[in-house]
């Protein structure tokens, strides 16, 4: 197994998770991965600052604004929002961040969100996508990604 393959394991071994960048429009991305960790019974929450309510949840306007914090928090967001994301991450003391990213999109990665989050010892997974270890589909987009050598070395 190598180190993206155990660092995403870890990641989703926690019980408490946030998607930032749900919206209340439910084909995008990070809804379809808020609805897939909710269906497998993590305590999952939604963090967009316009709205109240996301897949018929409440909706966070911030991480720090979560009731008793989050073990891990997945962005799906612009690079730019990524940074501000990574900061509230940082103020709210989340030791996990795992931005998103894939072939077929824009990616949430930013090099300088991910530095931020180790010079503050949060555990960064800086691409790939959780639905790679939770659907068939994406799991056979991983297999095609790790025999091409373009699976996030973690």
């Amino acid at each position: 197994m190598g180190q993206f393959d155990t660092l995403a394991n870890e990641f989703l071994s926690q019980e408490r998770i946030a998607v930032a960048g749900v919206s209340r429009t439910a084909e995008k991305t990070a809804n379809t991965i808020y609805r897939a960790l909710r269906s497998r019974d993590f305590q999952v929450f939604a963090v967009n600052p316009l709205a109240d309510s996301v897949e018929g949840d409440p909706c966070y306007p911030s991480v720090r604004e979560i009731p008793d914090g989050v073990d891990g928090v997945i962005i799906v967001t612009s690079p730019e929002i990524t940074e501000k994301i990574v900061d509230d991450c940082v103020a709210a003391g989340v030791p996990r961040v795992w931005m998103h990213n894939n072939t077929f999109m824009d990616s949430s990665v930013s090099e300088k969100a991910a530095a931020v989050c180790r010079e503050n010892d949060i555990v960064v997974i800086d691409g790939g996508c959780p639905m790679m270890f939770m659907d068939f589909g994406h799991k056979c987009m991983k297999w095609v990604l790790a025999m091409t050598g373009r699976l996030p070395s973690g």
